[in-house]
């Protein structure tokens, strides 16, 4: 395994393991960061962990003319009940994240460290949220109840997503819709397998496959 020294760059993608650890250590600079995201690489650890940086063999991806939008699901976005807002609530986002409890929770990978990091790229400008709330809530009313979103990281016309939660059923899809659907993005890189995203067309795609589109996206 190849430790990080303090100068950013990463070890070819052949010397990964087969689940696709790179490296570990280095920092989560703004600089490392961006650098990671622009290079298909992204920070995935436990507390007690270095810092563990990760390129999957396989990368999970959704092309958004591939989206899959389910008849109950589109009655939901009819209706209107929910409202939807982009980087207006960006660290009340990543604390829900952070803090849900999540089906076979395990603890959360976003650290004290990660939360800090990721709230730094926003306010440079390359971490997004989108919020959702209820229907009948204005922006900047206190009482508005936030109850769904995500975050993830802006580079060129791809969106890294990072975690999505929801505190009422389908709130983190209507969000995931939302940035989709915005039109902004060539390619959602949604990093690694997980059946709720395969539901609204995500698919794997090989990791040489995912570099060379991101090159071009970018």
């Amino acid at each position: 395994m190849i430790w990080l020294s303090e100068k950013i760059e990463f070890p070819p993608y052949e010397s990964a393991t087969k689940d696709g650890v790179i490296a570990i250590g280095g920092d989560l600079s703004p600089e490392r960061l961006i650098y990671a995201y622009q290079h298909g690489i992204f920070p995935w650890y436990c507390n007690d962990d270095p810092i563990v940086w990760h390129s999957p063999p396989q990368r999970m991806v959704l092309y958004p003319d591939e989206l899959i939008i389910s008849k109950s699901m589109r009655k939901i976005l009819k209706n209107g009940n929910f409202l939807i807002t982009e980087n207006k609530a960006f660290e009340d986002v990543i604390y829900y994240c952070k803090h849900i409890k999540r089906k076979n929770d395990v603890g959360t990978w976003i650290t004290n460290k990660m939360e800090k990091a990721y709230i730094n790229l926003h306010q440079l400008g390359y971490a997004k949220s989108i919020e959702v709330w209820q229907l009948g809530t204005q922006v900047g009313n206190s009482d508005m109840k936030l109850v769904g979103g995500l975050y993830g990281v802006e580079v060129g016309k791809v969106f890294c997503g990072e975690s999505m939660f929801s505190l009422v059923s389908n709130s983190s899809k209507v969000a995931f819709i939302h940035l989709v659907q915005s039109n902004r993005y060539k390619l959602i890189d949604c990093q690694v397998y997980n059946d709720h995203l395969s539901s609204l067309g995500a698919k794997e795609i090989s990791r040489n496959e995912f570099l060379s589109q991101l090159v071009a996206y970018i």
